[in-house]
């Protein structure tokens, strides 16, 4: 792996702070950073300040000391884990904070966690005015994936990445929970139809298209389908209507897995399918081919980092359609704000991406992966 990126002289590190709060796609995305790190320098103590779900996800992760905050706490959890920190640290700063979230919330919670440097993302990055709440800022590197993001980071730090590494552990309690879900001797995919809601952030497919997916999933290779999710009342109306429209076998599991059990039935499975959202990273994290649906956020920037020719894309028609423009002439991050975008995916587009999916290897992440790590 290599980066153009010409970064400056920098002193050894050796306790370092991280700031990444959410989502589960991003903190999935940002493992190979750490990774990096603990390679690179083995003595190394980072000390992770992440959310609730996302620490359910990622707990157990070797060498890394998780602090949790939650964001409902408001300015007294902020207070709060700034204290926790301070007795952390036994009054001392951290070597390094590296602010990887550019949100305004992550940017004020940022000044109660003690650090001689403060490094943030560079301009272009730096959204919400997070270069008012750094000293430092990495090399700008246009047009990066979001894990490429994070990795300028550790390559600011002086440290250039061998290889893309995740490793996630997954305790025998995980194990044994997602094995009363599988479907038993059936090969299966996962789908996780519904995305996070998010105010004008639209990303699900329509609930036909997944059902008539799940149809030809089974018809023509013998595919069951696990439909995931959280516990949210769309996830639960989502798959009622799966369930009238699809004639093949459904297994529910939605609402009802823990983060670590679901990544089990991701790592086993042939494929995942679902939109721009967690899942998608996670079957990139467990080496499963991801089945991403995308119309309204830039595959490139926000896609699975590996496995992205299997992505149904329909970004550039959804610029050009809705908002007049090449997505040459648009910002690297932009979204299309009108649910209508996501109607350009088409069954077929699916279809495709699904026949490709398994004319390839099962390992064919793992060997893309490997090719990556040699250049």
């Amino acid at each position: 792996m290599s980066s153009q990126s010409a970064n400056p002289p920098s002193p050894p590190v050796r306790d370092l702070c991280i700031l990444r709060l959410s989502a589960l796609g991003d903190v999935c995305n940002l493992v190979p950073s750490v990774r990096a790190l603990q390679e690179a320098h083995p003595d190394i103590r980072i000390t992770w300040v992440i959310g609730a779900a996302e620490y359910s996800l990622l707990k157990g992760l070797e060498g890394v000391d998780f602090v949790i905050y939650n964001k409902k706490t408001g300015f007294k959890g902020m207070r709060d884990l700034g204290r926790q920190l301070k007795q952390k640290q036994q009054g001392k700063p951290f070597d390094v904070l590296l602010h990887m979230q550019a949100a305004l919330r992550a940017s004020i919670l940022s000044r109660f966690i003690p650090a001689r440097r403060r490094i943030g993302f560079d301009k272009a990055r730096a959204k919400d005015f997070q270069n008012w709440f750094v000293n430092e800022q990495i090399v700008a590197n246009p047009q990066q994936h979001v894990g490429e993001g994070f990795l300028d980071f550790v390559r600011y730090l002086g440290v250039q990445p061998q290889s893309l590494q995740w490793n996630l552990p997954i305790p025998v309690e995980a194990e044994e929970e997602a094995a009363t879900w599988q479907p038993e001797q059936h090969p299966y995919l996962v789908l996780s139809p519904c995305s996070s809601n998010r105010a004008r952030n639209w990303r699900n497919w329509s609930t036909a298209g997944y059902a008539a997916l799940v149809d030809y999933a089974y018809e023509h290779y013998g595919l069951r389908t696990l439909v995931t999710g959280g516990n949210s009342e769309l996830e639960h109306q989502t798959f009622a209507e799966l369930e009238q429209l699809a004639s093949a076998p459904l297994v529910k599991a939605v609402g009802q897995t823990s983060l670590k059990a679901l990544l089990c039935l991701i790592r086993d499975a042939r494929l995942v399918v679902a939109p721009d959202s967690g899942p998608i990273h996670m079957a990139v994290a467990m080496q499963t081919p991801p089945l991403g649906l995308y119309a309204t956020s830039n595959p490139k920037r926000t896609g699975p980092w590996l496995g992205r020719e299997f992505v149904a894309n329909r970004y550039p028609e959804a610029v050009k359609k809705f908002l007049g423009k090449e997505v040459e002439e648009i910002g690297w991050g932009q979204r299309v704000r009108d649910p209508a975008a996501l109607d350009l995916i088409t069954l077929d587009d699916v279809k495709e991406r699904l026949d490709a999916i398994m004319a390839a290897s099962p390992d064919c992440l793992k060997e893309q992966k490997e090719r990556l790590d040699e250049n």
